[in-house]
């Protein structure tokens, strides 16, 4: 047998209560109407209106039709509901659900009782709960919000809360504070801060408009005076003011003269003069002001009256987003701000283009090897990078730590581009040398070919090369300049391969031997050195390079049998900007390149292709100047 429970339950609770004083606006509840309610509950003070407001957020409260009376349930069956009592969660049994009828907030109410619970929330023991706070105060801000921060300001434990904190109440007292003198600290706190929350409290209070008058007034509310005709004033916007205040006729819209011009047509002519001469504005002007001559159209401002009206009255920009003193404070900080913001934003172009510039250095590194010293147009070096990808991903495939995988990958990249680079050389460069048109057509039959033989092997849908976590994210410096890790992984890599390249070229007999020939390859074969041999080993090393640029690459873009033409074109700006076959004219064209493409997509942001393009415009005009690039190379590459 079910429980009677309406004798048990404490109708007379302080909570209780207080519900009962809104019981209509909470059975009925709205978006429009419940904020009463809500500030009722908050206000009590009681220790259960916490938990009244968690349970009727989540539809766990009733009420119940017979009573009013307002229980916690938790539902049985299909007909029966376990009852509590809300003031102090005593159980009052089971019952049937036919009396009893659940309360259903709908999303906008639930959204003003989780801004409500905030109160409660900012004193909770969990930080975890007191951050959820927080953030729910970021997201909708109240005026009641900023009494309760004040509150819980100097008690709280957390440092890095209380910076919250004491952040949300300087934007609260910005947005809510009643004395114009807290304002201005307020707003004083904010001085040369880059948060977008700053600007965004900051920029409604130096909201101006543009007033006008027989005479500018005294005070600080006034901005500026405007000129009918400038830049900020056009001679239309200033004409319609007056209007507006009613202190000039308003101007007859070209569509209503085209009317009175239409309604007193007299078989050909219109104000004595004929149709079809009226073809321009002046000539429809001069027909309309002669119909107002005869009484036949209103008549319409001219030229001359609407100078006149304009000079007789003062035009002004005043504040309207704030008294004057706090409008002047907002707009100190945020002319500081903006100083600030144009530099960081500066300083992450300039990140940006450095990281841009590690990724064509790597890819372009092992093409001025093979361009620079053996004067090989090497068509196919985009598809030594794919392969370099291809091989990141292999490994990935038989290695699951991804840590792990990319130390193995990047020396078999080396391995398996230099291998097939010795045989490239062997089986098709060396029998081109000399003729640069030949070599270009044989290394882009090769290009197309191991194109293809990737997407036979690995599909055409891109391939993933993963990498570490704790590569993942990015470097945040500040609200505007940040970089992510695995651009500094690449950039980190790029110095290391410069080292390494150092160090081959001038530490080892290979680069003694690479650089004899390349200055004068007959002398270096007169002194027991062999040209063929060099040849082979540098066009592989070129390759080898390549392939570690390609697991680079491929840790952030895409692995397909096509990413090689990503780079191609860039690799070879590089390298003809820098200097042919200079390891630091490669590094300075990588850098120019990097950054001339990422300031063009600054200023053209929406267009990445007018970007490139325009870059292509500009190396054309700079090697008109400076033919052998930067860095000007000597011996055989410089005579070819």
């Amino acid at each position: 047998m079910l429980a009677l429970p309406a004798a048990a339950q404490d109708a007379d609770a302080p909570i209780q209560q207080v519900m009962q004083t809104h019981a209509d606006l909470i059975a009925k509840a709205s978006r429009r109407t419940i904020q009463t309610a809500i500030d009722a509950l908050t206000a009590s003070g009681l220790p259960a209106a916490q938990e009244v407001m968690e349970r009727w957020q989540d539809k766990e409260m009733w009420q119940d039709e017979t009573t009013g009376l307002f229980v916690f349930v938790e539902e049985i069956d299909r007909d029966t509901i376990r009852i509590f009592d809300i003031s102090d969660g005593t159980d009052l049994g089971e019952v049937p659900d036919d009396s009893y009828k659940q309360l259903k907030p709908n999303s906008g109410v639930r959204g003003l009782i989780a801004a409500g619970l905030v109160k409660f929330q900012l004193f909770d023991d969990s930080p975890a709960i007191r951050r959820l706070a927080l953030d729910a105060i970021a997201r909708d801000p109240e005026q009641g919000h900023l009494a309760a921060l004040r509150d819980v300001i100097a008690d709280e434990p957390s440092p890095a809360l209380a910076a919250i904190m004491t952040r949300l109440e300087r934007l609260l007292t910005i947005e809510f504070g009643d004395d114009e003198a807290e304002k201005i600290a307020a707003i004083a706190h904010f001085d040369g801060d880059l948060g977008v929350d700053a600007r965004a409290a900051l920029n409604p209070l130096v909201t101006t408009r543009i007033e006008v008058g027989e005479a500018v007034p005294e005070g600080p509310e006034v901005l500026r005076t405007l000129r009918p005709g400038d830049e900020a004033l056009p001679k239309t916007q200033a004409y319609q003011l007056l209007v507006d205040a009613d202190l000039a006729p308003p101007l007859i819209p070209a569509s209503e003269v085209r009317e009175a011009l239409i309604r007193n047509i007299d078989g050909s002519t219109v104000a004595g003069v004929q149709v079809a001469s009226l073809n321009t504005d002046r000539a429809r002007n001069a027909a309309f002001a002669t119909l107002v001559a005869e009484g036949l159209a209103e008549p319409a401002a001219t030229e001359e009256e609407i100078d006149t009206a304009l000079a007789a009255y003062q035009f002004f920009e005043v504040f309207i987003g704030a008294p004057p003193t706090v409008a002047l404070a907002a707009k100190d900080v945020l002319s500081g701000i903006e100083t600030k913001l144009a530099l960081n934003q500066t300083a992450d172009l300039a990140l940006d283009a450095i990281s841009l510039a590690s990724i064509y250095f790597l890819a372009a590194i092992g093409l001025a090897i093979t361009f620079g010293v053996m004067g090989v147009i090497n068509m196919a070096h985009g598809e030594f990078i794919m392969m370099g990808a291809y091989t990141g991903y292999v490994v990935q495939l038989f290695v699951p730590d991804h840590t792990l995988s990319i130390l193995l990958a990047i020396p078999l990249a080396f391995m398996v581009t230099f291998a097939a680079g010795v045989a490239m050389e062997r089986l098709v460069i060396r029998w081109l040398y000399h003729r640069p048109l030949e070599t270009l057509l044989a290394t882009f039959g090769v290009s197309i070919a191991l194109q293809q033989l990737a997407k036979n092997i690995f599909g055409t849908q891109a391939r993933p090369l993963t990498a570490p976590g704790w590569l993942d994210g990015s470097m945040v410096i500040n609200d505007v300049v940040s970089i992510s890790y695995i651009r500094i992984a690449i950039f980190i890599l790029a110095l290391i391969f410069l080292a390494l390249f150092l160090i081959v070229m001038n530490r080892t007999r290979l680069g003694l031997e690479v650089r004899a020939v390349t200055q004068n390859p007959r002398m270096a074969a007169s002194m027991g050195i062999n040209p063929d041999r060099i040849n082979m080993l540098t066009f592989g090393f070129g390759s080898g390079i390549a392939g570690i640029a390609g697991v680079a690459i491929g840790l952030y873009a895409k692995v397909t049998s096509e990413m090689g033409s990503d780079y191609i074109v860039q690799s070879f700006m590089t390298v003809v900007v820098g200097g042919v076959g200079n390891i630091w004219g490669t590094l300075l064209g990588a850098a120019m390149v990097g950054s001339m493409q990422k300031g063009i997509e600054f200023l053209n942001p929406s267009n990445t292709l007018a970007a490139q393009t325009y870059m292509i415009l500009f190396i054309i005009l700079f090697i008109q100047f400076r033919p052998r690039g930067i860095i000007a190379l000597k011996g055989r590459a410089a005579e070819a």
